[in-house]
């Protein structure tokens, strides 16, 4: 029997906690930099926010045993802020609400912004208002003005429409894939586990030495380090970032080669599949090498070589067909349940979906009808039909290979910067053969295509299998999925709004970048890139090759995934902590055996907790005193050490 979850105080204390929330990012990504929670697959303030509530919840037993929510409401919560972090997370809203009002703020007679594209900006969905924008850029002001809330009113609600739309998409293809990979293909789901440990009803985790022995180790790091930062006085351990540096050729051509020890890192790779980690950091090696071959033999024009984002693009793309390929039984079996009438169905006993978070006929309904509604967004906005199909073709494409990686491998973090749909349609097409108009829009999507660290698409797979796990109600959850996405998007707004009026909004932040990048584009005006072109397909090809080996190969040691996953910023920083938990698993489970592998789980989750804890602890004394204080990730004191050979 499915058991409460969906109740009504869980969503007023979610849709409580959603605005809070958001603020908290706001504040310690954007205005102070205290704390990057959304750069990582786990994000650390929704952990912070579910212990918090534990504790609260402990104080209710006392008091009746009917105030304390259930552990299936707490997970409710924790689902519900997960996806209103993802929101105004730093590769979603912190990059759209800067940018909206920058084309106009800083256009020059140098820059000629005014000229190239001002009038192919759609004005009901950006801010042009001087005095509006001025206030909102130097601070010491209040967004609740009269003329500042009509200003920023029509940005707000259609931007929050777009937002919701475009989850909403993503929430039906969840729908749709969700049986083929947790039950067909039965995938591990390794980011659930700390927050299913955390709300068991027993509360074993909490009563387990080992846990505790790992969550003091990452405490007093992050403890002793904070104080450092506040009291420079006070002893610093300097083992989180090392960069190094070969200053001789050809090694210089590696650039920075880090060295780190993120203790929420290596406890999250422990619960990474063996053939990944050991492939994360084979990977991270193999793209050094390749730089240092080409600083050392160079490669004629191809001097970008080895062109690893164009190379990741193509990897993601072909991590989608990959497992849209191995679902093909399934989405047949849905079509077909799609167009068949139910009683055909029932007779030739083809795919039930009565258990479902929705009816397969829906979510494929609600599919089409949300690009439908995104293609009319985009057409509104100045671009073309045919540019928004492809457009958004391969946005889905790139987060559904996302969700798929996060459900069966649970990478730390998945970055894939500078390589989405807009870079690739440049690459391939050319900006001259793109009009203005289009060029425009990209610019507008720049905030769901710079990166892919914070989406909410896998968040949402994520609390479907938790509800599967737990009990929950899914069709129930899917309304608060849906809840938290239109609420999660006006509070990402007010947050950013509230906080850069106060404090003021940087120049120097995610808002210039794609206006610069529309300008280049407009004045340099490229053809098909053709080298760019082929290492994406080439990139593309390997990642077939590497999954058709690992297919027909059982020892076959490398993962496809990470070949697009190690071009990434985030596994540059986190690769060597990837080798510390291989290693450890791998002899853990060589001279142990299983059962010394599950004994051990808990000190790894408590690796996680104690980062999680006091490093979320840090931000929040940054929030409220406004100083400088440490960030765990990513690490301030990043020390270069330079090697002559």
């Amino acid at each position: 029997m499915k058991n409460k979850g969906v109740t009504s105080r869980a969503l007023i204390i979610a849709l409580l906690l959603i605005p809070l929330n958001s603020y908290w990012i706001a504040m310690m990504e954007l205005i102070h930099n205290s704390g990057r929670s959304t750069n990582i697959s786990l994000f650390f303030n929704s952990i912070f926010t579910l212990l918090f509530l534990l504790i609260l919840n402990i104080c209710f037993r006392c008091l009746s045993s009917k105030l304390a929510l259930s552990h299936q409401e707490l997970l409710v919560i924790y689902m519900m802020v997960n996806i209103s972090s993802g929101i105004v997370g730093h590769d979603m809203m912190q990059i759209l609400v800067p940018s909206l009002g920058h084309a106009f703020q800083f256009a020059t007679a140098e820059n000629e912004w005014k000229v190239l594209f001002w009038n192919e900006i759609p004005s009901w969905l950006t801010i042009n208002n001087e005095q509006v924008l001025k206030e909102y850029y130097q601070g010491g002001s209040t967004f609740y003005t009269t003329s500042h809330l009509l200003g920023w009113i029509s940005p707000i609600l259609w931007w929050s429409l777009f937002i919701s739309v475009l989850l909403f998409v993503t929430l039906c293809l969840n729908v749709v894939l969700r049986k083929q990979w947790a039950d067909t293909e039965r995938l591990s789901y390794p980011i659930i586990q700390l927050p299913l440990e955390m709300t068991t009803p027993k509360a074993d985790l909490f009563r387990k030495k080992l846990f505790w022995i790992g969550f003091s180790i990452a405490a007093l790091i992050d403890l002793l380090n904070g104080l450092s930062a506040v009291f420079p006085s006070f002893p610093y351990l300097p083992i989180k970032v090392h960069r190094y540096r070969i200053v001789n050729e050809p090694w210089s051509g590696m650039g920075s080669f880090p060295l780190s020890f993120y203790p929420f890192v290596i406890g999250m790779g422990f619960f990474i599949p063996l053939d990944l980690s050991f492939s994360c950091w084979f990977f991270f090696l193999f793209w050094k090498i390749l730089m240092v071959v080409n600083s050392a033999f160079g490669t004629g024009g191809l001097s970008r070589f080895p062109f690893i984002k164009e190379q990741a693009s193509g990897g993601y793309i072909a991590l989608c067909l990959i497992a849209v390929w191995l679902s093909r039984k399934h989405l047949g079996n849905v079509w077909s349940k799609v167009i068949t009438s139910s009683a055909a169905i029932q007779a030739h006993h083809q795919l039930d979906d009565a258990d479902e978070p929705m009816r397969y006929r829906t979510a494929v309904l609600g599919v089409i009808i949300g690009i439908v509604l995104i293609v009319l967004f985009c057409f509104q906005g100045g671009m073309s039909v045919g540019v928004a199909l492809t457009f958004f073709g391969l946005y889905f494409v790139i987060v559904t290979a996302v969700t798929r990686m996060r459900a069966e491998l649970g990478t730390p973090v998945h970055d894939l910067h500078f390589s989405g749909p807009d870079e690739i349609l440049v690459r391939f097409i050319g900006s001259r053969r793109l009009r203005t108009g289009n060029l425009t829009m990209f610019s507008l999507f720049w905030f769901i295509n710079r990166a892919y660290r914070s989406h909410p698409m896998p968040h949402q797979l994520e609390g479907l299998k938790m509800a599967e796990r737990t009990q929950i109600e899914s069709r129930k959850l899917v309304w608060a999925m849906i809840l938290a996405a239109v609420v999660g998007s006006i509070a990402g707004f007010w947050a950013l709004l509230t906080a850069s009026y106060q404090h003021g909004m940087r120049e120097h932040a995610f808002g210039r970048e794609p206006w610069e990048r529309l300008s280049k584009w407009l004045v340099i005006s490229s053809e098909t890139d053709y080298p760019a072109a082929l290492f994406t397909s080439i990139g593309f090809v390997l990642t077939i090759l590497l999954s058709m080996m690992r297919l027909r190969f059982l020892w076959w040691p490398l993962h496809p995934a990470a070949f697009a996953i190690t071009t990434t910023w985030g596994m540059h920083l986190v690769w060597s902590c990837l080798f510390i938990s291989w290693l450890a698993k791998l002899i853990i489970l060589r001279y142990g055996g299983l059962k010394t592998h599950t004994t051990v789980i808990p000190f790894f989750l408590g690796l996680i907790m104690g980062e999680f804890v006091v490093g979320g602890f840090w931000t929040i004394i940054s929030v409220i005193s406004g100083m400088e204080t440490y960030r765990f990730w990513v690490i301030r004191r990043l020390i270069d050490l330079y090697l002559v050979c």
